[in-house]
């Protein structure tokens, strides 16, 4: 039966679609951007915390981004073919000039600045230049010298991309990744941190918040496990992350704890929170720092060899070599991760400079002689952490490790010495922790998850505050913020005493390399109508002097950016109290007004009149006397004087009160420092890097469509030895194709290697168009014998049931013709022998209300016992459309096997597959549309029999006999399979529809069944 949905059901199914079309798009993304790899963690429904693999299957992706140039000069709107990850760096020997490795740590830094020298003097072949606005840094790349330099956002941007073109993939199709998380070092100033976001926002990723590695450790260290509740005595513990991986060395003290917080309702829960407390770091103590320690010594060792003597090789010119240099790095790094694992090890170079050749060797004691001074900062990046959080070492629970260099086993001689071995932890995962934790917080900040409550507060790392000048034209600075300071903690009220529009310009407090401080502006806020808002606090009553201009700021939670909560101006000033008003109406009408209308009444007002005392209740208390003065004075009198009472100066003068005014102020913010990118400016580049994308997915397209020729064309080859081929084919068909297949692999390495996409799918039809009518005869001979034999059963179903249905309808009919005669002859026997007898003289009013004789349930009885064969379901015109179609589909058959028998196995085909099933199919759905129509049927009479059993309910005669004349009717069950449609494809059979019918023929006699011996009863 069909059902129809309720209202409730279709607002489910709407919900459910639209779920499932959120969490097809609720991926979100954790990135862990260090300085030499970059690792992400995708979270989606069904895929919690998963690591996005690279194509060659890595678990992290080396942090760089490289141009190959091509042979000859690139097209108008076309770009070089890019690379990245361990492919870019196995390019940077060939190439040193256009492989950009280490970005991260030039983010955020003007032209000058010392890193951004020391990259350049390690990347001798790298032409870095100041972007003409901003003044950091750009690129200028020899593969695309048409094309203004590339910053170096640009370049991180082609990175992020990278990582989201694989996260897409893992996440499966129909599945866009637009929210990350990302994890930066706990040093990065405002500027660098606004130059992540704009790398992401350049390629479309919405970063929901930056955290620092420490914290991102912390985070995951947190996951799984739960730590003292502070509301119950509990003591937090104190953690230290020491992360040094290939820039930079960090270390963060952690405060990790319980706390119980009020849930919904009237119950508690019990979160996890992690605090940032401390932290210090080393911008250059990193991996990348002792590789170069090794790169000079190579450099060193191979000057003074006999060769490079002799041909008077100066280190500077080794060390301005970009090839040379690529080299060496590239070793320097292998042979440290291999000190740390063995005692010594060595290496070899062919033709490492001016063709010279050189070999190297260094044991472990020999590279830690190198690093001894780098041995030291690791203990002052240490006490830098310990002196921010105002604790001892001996206060830490643990340390624990993160980041490649961290397994360097000086680096770990050091930590023990300050802590001792026992507190060194290697429990979390060194080289995935942080990108984990990023994930976490994505997921905790995307409303498509929930995840365990941990609550973290990230450090300010700087000391911050605000500048501007007062009102007396003095400049004026205030610290609001310490290195101590949390973000996203509450905000903090400043009071300034300006009265006209002015700014105020917010800084970080950043140290130099000299061991000074500089304050580096970050944002401006400018007033908009201060000046105006005064002037109407003024109007209201305030005093100039009372005047009070309060900003409320914080720090923001994903960015550190200063945020603006309130801007207002305000004062107490006098202000009539409102009387009057509906609460006091209310408050009135229900005898609950003010304590002076609550006054007893004195004596000489109780005797008052009914209308005197009316009048006196609403007047003013102090004229209450006057009015009840006199008691036998009129109700007229007692009235005037009431009004005039109520009209007096005295009781019109309303009390005042100070009430604090507010007004709030408008204002604008803007960023200050390094200038940001105009909307101009900014388009341009997403247009580039979307340019880029283009260029490489045509490239991609292009070389797909090279395979697949290539590919067919050893295909070809393979089919001109196949005997079915053979089979197929004329000797001229498979004369012309192997020609036409010899040539185009002929082409494809001459002039096809710089052919186009349109050329080479064009090449590769010519040949299909060959292969493909061939292919399509052996397709048809496999397939048609079982097609046929399907077609066959199915005529010889269909032929089945209409010649069964049609006995049924002649045995019907004969029944029917048999039950005509023996009734004619009963009626006129029946006729000749009735007696009229008379109506009894008492039956009055009861007449009629005596059962029916047993005549009526004689001759039921004996209809019942003479019940022939079930009605048939259907008439002869019901199966006059299938019948037809049996029959043309039959001559249909067998001229085209006829046809098909005289061909050749070299000719086309006339009796096809799809001709066949789609004869197959017509018959199916003509015995389904003939089904069909019978369940419409018993539906119809199954209604139509209700309705009259309920219009004759008290005729007890009909309802048992069925005299209304209506025929039998067969009721469906609900929820009860007759037959299964559309489950394997295919429509009942006849003997399904046969069955059918039987049980619903079983079911009718089962439903009268009871009612019959009911009658006989």
């Amino acid at each position: 039966m069909v059902h129809s949905l309720s209202p409730r059901s279709l607002l489910l199914c709407v919900v459910f679609l639209f779920s499932t079309n959120v969490l097809a798009i609720s991926a979100v993304l954790g990135i862990d951007l260090g300085t030499e790899y970059i690792k992400a963690t995708l979270v989606k429904p069904g895929i919690p915390l998963e690591i996005v693999l690279t194509k060659d299957s890595r678990r992290k992706e080396t942090s760089a981004v490289a141009f190959k140039p091509s042979q000859n000069a690139p097209k108008s709107g076309s770009y070089p073919e890019r690379a990245y990850g361990s492919d870019a760096m196995a390019l940077a020997a060939r190439f040193p000039g256009d492989v950009y490795p280490n970005l991260k740590t030039l983010l955020g830094l003007p032209i000058d600045d010392s890193i951004v020298k020391e990259y350049a003097a390690r990347h001798p072949d790298l032409q870095l230049e100041a972007h003409k606005t901003r003044r950091t840094v750009a690129f200028k790349s020899k593969a695309t010298a048409n094309e203004e330099a590339w910053m170096v956002e640009e370049l991180l941007a082609m990175e992020l991309q990278s990582i989201q073109r694989n996260a897409e993939a893992m996440a499966g199709p129909d599945n866009s990744v637009r929210s990350v998380v990302i994890t930066v070092p706990p040093f990065y100033t405002i500027e660098e941190k606004r130059a992540v976001e704009l790398a992401a926002e350049l390629v479309g990723l919405k970063v929901l918040s930056l955290v620092s590695d420490g914290l991102a450790v912390g985070l995951n260290y947190a996951t799984s496990r739960t730590f003292p509740n502070v509301n119950e005595g509990g003591k937090p513990e104190y953690h230290m992350v020491f992360d040094m991986g290939a820039g930079s060395a960090k270390a963060t003290v952690l405060k990790f704890q319980g706390r119980t917080v009020k849930d919904i309702g009237k119950f508690n829960k019990t979160v996890q929170e992690v605090q940032v407390v401390g932290s210090g770091w080393d911008r250059t103590l990193g991996g990348d720092a002792l590789n170069y320690l090794i790169a000079d010594d190579m450099v060193s060792k191979f000057i003074e060899t006999s060769a490079a003597k002799k041909a008077s090789v100066a280190a500077e010119s080794v060390r301005g070599h970009g090839r040379t240099m690529a080299k060496l790095l590239k070793d320097a790094e292998r042979l440290r991760h291999v000190l740390s694992a063995n005692t010594e090890t060595a290496t070899g170079f062919e033709g490492l400079y001016d063709d010279i050749d050189f070999k190297y060797k260094i044991t472990r004691a020999e590279f830690e002689k190198l690093a001894e001074a780098h041995a030291g900062r690791v203990a002052a990046t240490v006490q830098k952490a310990l002196d921010v959080a105002e604790l001892d070492i001996k206060q830490l629970d643990s340390i624990i490790l993160h980041g490649g260099a961290s397994r360097t086993p000086f680096v770990q001689k050091e930590l023990e010495k300050i802590a001792g071995g026992d507190n060194l932890r290697s429990n979390v995962n060194s080289d995935e922790a942080a990108v984990f934790g990023a994930a976490f917080r994505a997921a905790e900040l995307s409303p498509s998850f929930r995840v365990k409550e941990i609550r973290i507060s990230d450090g300010a790392f700087y000391p911050a505050g605000m500048k501007w000048t007062n009102p007396q034209d003095k400049p004026q600075q205030q610290r609001l913020w310490t290195e101590r300071s949390l973000l996203g903690a509450a905000p903090k009220e400043v009071t300034f005493a300006n009265h006209e529009d002015f700014s105020v310009r917010f800084y970080q407090q950043v140290p130099t390399i000299e061991g000074t401080t500089v304050d580096k502006e970050t944002k401006v806020l400018t007033t908009k109508n201060l000046t105006a808002s005064v002037a109407s606090l003024i109007e209201k009553g305030c005093s100039h002097s009372d005047i009070q201009f309060k900003v409320r700021l914080r720090l923001s939670a994903e960015d550190g950016e200063v945020e603006v909560d309130r801007a207002a101006v305000e004062c107490e000033a006098e202000v009539q109290e409102k009387e009057g008003s509906v609460m006091d109406g209310v408050k009135n009408l229900f005898g609950f007004g003010k304590n002076k209308d609550q006054q007893p009444m004195e004596a000489s007002e109780e005797s008052a009149d009914g209308e005197t005392s009316g009048s006196a209740s609403t007047s003013e208390p102090t004229n209450t006397a006057a009015t009840s003065s006199a008691g036998s004075s009129s109700a007229s009198t007692a009235s005037a004087e009431s009004s005039a009472s109520a009209e007096s100066p005295e009781s019109s003068a309303t009390p005042k009160k100070k009430q604090l005014v507010v007004v709030t102020v408008g204002y604008t913010t803007e960023n200050a420092g390094i200038p940001a990118l105009t909307k101009a400016d900014l388009t341009k580049a997403k247009d580039r890097i979307k340019a880029f994308e283009l260029s490489d997915r045509s490239r991609r397209l292009r070389e797909e469509a090279l395979n697949q020729l290539e590919g067919f064309t050893y295909k070809v080859r393979d089919l001109l030895d196949s005997e079915s081929f053979i089979g197929a084919s004329t000797p001229e068909e498979r004369a012309k194709l192997e020609k036409k297949a010899s040539e185009a692999s002929d082409w494809l390495y001459e002039d096809g290697v710089d052919a186009s996409r349109e050329e080479l799918k064009a090449k590769l039809k010519g040949l299909k168009d060959l292969v493909s009518p061939v292919e399509k005869r052996i397709e048809e001979s496999q397939k048609r014998p079982e097609l046929v034999k399907g077609l066959r059963s199915a005529l010889d179903q269909t032929t089945t049931f209409i010649d069964t249905i049609k006995g049924k309808i002649i045995e019907a009919d004969a029944h029917m013709s048999s039950l005509s005669s023996s009734a004619s002859t009963s009626s006129s026997s029946e006729s000749s022998s009735t007696v009229t007898s008379a109506p009894s003289q008492g039956s009055g009013d009861f007449e009629g209300l005596e059962d029916e004789e047993t005549t009526t349930s004689t001759t039921t009885t004996a209809a019942v016992e003479d019940r022939g064969p079930v009605p048939p379901l259907y008439t002869l015109d019901d199966l006059k459309e299938i019948t037809e179609l049996s029959k043309s589909v039959i001559d249909w058959l067998e001229q085209k096997l006829a046809e098909q028998d005289k061909l050749p196995g070299t000719a086309d085909p006339v009796l096809l597959a799809k001709d066949l099933m789609e004869k197959t199919k017509q018959l199916e759905k003509a015995g389904m549309d003939l089904a069909m129509k019978s369940v419409r049927n018993f539906e119809k009479n199954k209604k139509s029999s209700s309705k009259k059993a309920s219009k004759t309910k008290s005729k007890k005669t009909s309802t048992k006999t069925g005299s209304d004349g209506s025929e039998p009717t067969m009721e469906l069950k609900e929820g009860e399979n007759y037959f299964k449609v559309g489950e394997d494809g295919k429509g009942p059979t006849a003997e399904d529809i046969e069955e059918m019918i039987k049980r619903l023929s079983k079911e009718q006699q089962n439903k009268e069944q009871p009612r019959t011996k009911h009658d006989e009863l």
